[in-house]
């Protein structure tokens, strides 16, 4: 037999929100904790006893809906068998369809969360990527700034002129001794005048760390100077780096330099001098010398690198060492001045030219 419907309390629901609902009255029963922890069983006293204080015109008392939605006895059921004139199971599909929705509805909630949260991790991540894109690009930019500024410097900073790298000393060890293998300087230089023409290549002993280009522009200009060995015309110099030539002018280490300086007899040791060994191609000058001159020329390093040159050219030329006659004058450039200005109370000037009027 149907149901009636009893009319609702005063204040109570609206007949089409109980409608909604209709035989479903347990979809907001509270549901099982879980199988493992079943609520006692009630027994039909206390249901009997429990029914009968339900207060007129109130609604029976829901059963309970186990977690799978199922009302009645199976496992974890709270109530045994089902309460007298409860709708048959088919009649809960009202109840089902609305567990649906709210169970959708709430996942679409958390979709939307989670998908606002992905947005922002998204955010997040692309600003912090484009923070760091704007960090590289700033220390790219100063790094470009330092080796433009690095740069700049390099090029704002003076050059040394021949003048000024003829005039600093330069370090080297007065007991070093080389590797003894010499690279030739390359390049040429043209005689510049008429005379009698002597072609010479330039030699530097290989690790030294002195600038090799600058020694051959000094011995170019040097002996291509008229208060040189070019004086009035008489000869011209012309370096080489292929072929045969009259002399190799060389710049070794001090202990090369003995080495060569022995082959012809001469012993450089003593005073750690230059020579010219006449019984080989080679005038050795010895790099300590060059680098850091002698005590009788003092700070004048300039003056003596060009005293160096015309001396040991000198004897390759057949002159011998002299000395000069007259106290305060000029100390012929084959004097050995290197080791002496001043002999038997004659006082004689530093001079580094042949031919010094000039």
């Amino acid at each position: 037999m149907p149901r009636q419907r009893q009319a609702p309390p005063a204040g109570g629901p609206r007949q089409d929100y109980l409608d909604a609902f209709d035989g479903d009255e347990g979809v907001f029963a509270p549901r099982s904790r879980g199988a493992a922890h079943p609520a006692p069983a009630v027994s039909p006293a206390s249901s009997t006893s429990s029914a009968s204080q339900v207060p007129p015109g109130a609604a029976p008392a829901a059963p309970a809906v186990s977690p799978d939605g199922r009302r009645g006895g199976g496992e974890g059921a709270e109530g045994g068998a089902p309460a007298a004139g409860a709708p048959a199971p088919g009649r809960s599909s009202k109840g089902r369809t609305f567990t649906g929705i709210a169970a959708a509805a709430v996942t679409t909630v958390l979709a939307v969360i989670v998908a606002g949260q992905v947005a922002d991790d998204r955010s997040d991540a692309h600003a912090q990527t484009a923070t760091d894109q704007a960090r590289d690009a700033r220390a790219a930019d100063g790094a470009k700034g330092a080796d433009a500024g690095a740069l700049a410097s390099a090029q704002a900073a003076p050059k040394l002129t021949y003048a000024q790298k003829m005039s600093t000393k330069y370090a080297m060890s007065p007991t070093f001794k080389g590797s003894g293998r010499f690279e030739v300087v390359p390049g040429s230089a043209k005689a510049p005048g008429t005379g009698r023409k002597y072609t010479y290549r330039v030699d530097v002993e290989l690790g030294l760390g002195l600038d090799g280009q600058l020694f051959a522009d000094a011995v170019q200009k040097t002996l291509n100077d008229d208060r040189s060995w070019a004086h009035d015309g008489a000869r011209t110099f012309e370096r080489v780096s292929t072929g045969t030539p009259d002399f190799v002018i060389t710049l070794a280490s001090p202990g090369t330099t003995a080495a060569w300086c022995a082959k012809s007899g001469l012993d450089t040791t003593e005073d750690n001098v230059s020579c010219d060994s006449a019984a080989t191609p080679r005038v050795m000058i010895n790099a300590y010398r060059w680098a850091q001159g002698s005590k009788t020329y003092g700070d004048r390093i300039y003056a003596y690198r060009q005293m160096l040159i015309n001396h040991e050219v000198g004897h390759r030329l057949g002159h011998n060492h002299v000395m000069c006659q007259k106290d305060g004058a000029l100390a012929p450039v084959m004097q050995q001045q290197t080791k002496f200005l001043d002999h038997d109370g004659i006082h004689c000037l530093p001079n580094p030219w042949p031919y010094p009027e000039s």
